[in-house]
């Protein structure tokens, strides 16, 4: 009897701590469930609003530093941010004298993607011209400082000629070509006039298309632009090209108001 008893304590002592441990396990995931419930319905206005940097030279690639950003970098953050149901909205910190103008194709592709989704509000730093401008201009609304330098619409296309140093240095240069225009951007001789040509008709035709998106995405008119002027941020406001003057904070409480505001289904503003 002795064993038996010994064997049935045992046994109780076993089913109670079986009994513990389960419990323990249910606290704790219910702790887990609860602090997940209240980070999904409580989050903080802190983390209500992504800030996405676009500082330096603009260009096509995945990159971001050494005064340079990548339009695959700066897309990838805009969608991660669209699709995220805990982000209201989205401001771009846009500190950049602009770049290549396919570079601002598919960030402005991804501004508009995210649009469709929730606000997107341009934050304008020291600079913001020329492609960083073209990209601002797809923005729900664009805060700027006084002395902002913004604008500067166009596309250039520069050809160094260092032909006369050679020759005055002894120096001589071959190149072996397929075709007659294939180094005409080549520092090592003078480019022709058919060529100066040729290459206006490519500034003309990018400039153009720029221009016209701009124009349409602001409601400006072109005589106001085309001339690749510079802006200071509060004439920019004069000119339509800017919304409103104010820090990155400014743009943040910005931003929480526009995403307080109904939108409707093509992504636009209701009044």
């Amino acid at each position: 009897m002795g064993f038996l008893e010994d064997q049935i304590r045992r046994t109780e002592r076993r089913e109670a701590w079986e009994k513990v441990r389960t419990a323990v396990i249910i606290i704790v995931v219910a702790g887990v469930i609860l602090v997940a419930l209240a980070s999904f319905f409580s989050y903080s206005k802190d983390t209500s609003v992504t800030v996405v940097y676009v500082e330096g030279e603009l260009s096509t690639g995945d990159f971001f530093g050494n005064g340079a950003t990548g339009s695959e970098y700066v897309g990838r953050l805009v969608r991660d941010a669209a699709d995220n149901p805990l982000v209201e909205a989205i401001v771009l910190r846009v500190n950049s004298p602009g770049g290549t103008p396919a570079a601002a194709q598919e960030i402005i592709t991804d501004i508009e993607y995210a649009k469709e989704r929730k606000p997107v509000v341009i934050s304008m730093g020291d600079i913001a011209t020329s492609a960083a401008y073209a990209i601002s201009a797809h923005g729900d609304r664009i805060y700027a400082n006084p002395d902002t330098i913004t604008a500067g619409i166009g596309t250039i296309w520069t050809f160094t000629d260092i032909s006369r140093w050679l020759e005055n240095e002894g120096l001589n240069v071959t190149v072996v070509k397929s075709g007659s225009r294939k180094d005409m951007a080549s520092p090592y001789r003078p480019i022709t006039g058919e060529e100066i040509s040729y290459a206006q008709d490519i500034v003309d035709a990018s400039s153009e298309r720029l221009i016209t998106d701009i124009a349409a995405a602001r409601n400006v008119s072109r005589s106001l632009i085309e001339d690749g002027r510079i802006l200071r941020g509060e004439d920019a406001i004069r000119y339509g090209l800017v919304d409103e003057l104010g820090n990155l904070h400014t743009a943040i409480d910005g931003a929480r108001t526009l995403a307080s505001l109904p939108r409707s289904s093509a992504g636009d503003r209701l009044s």
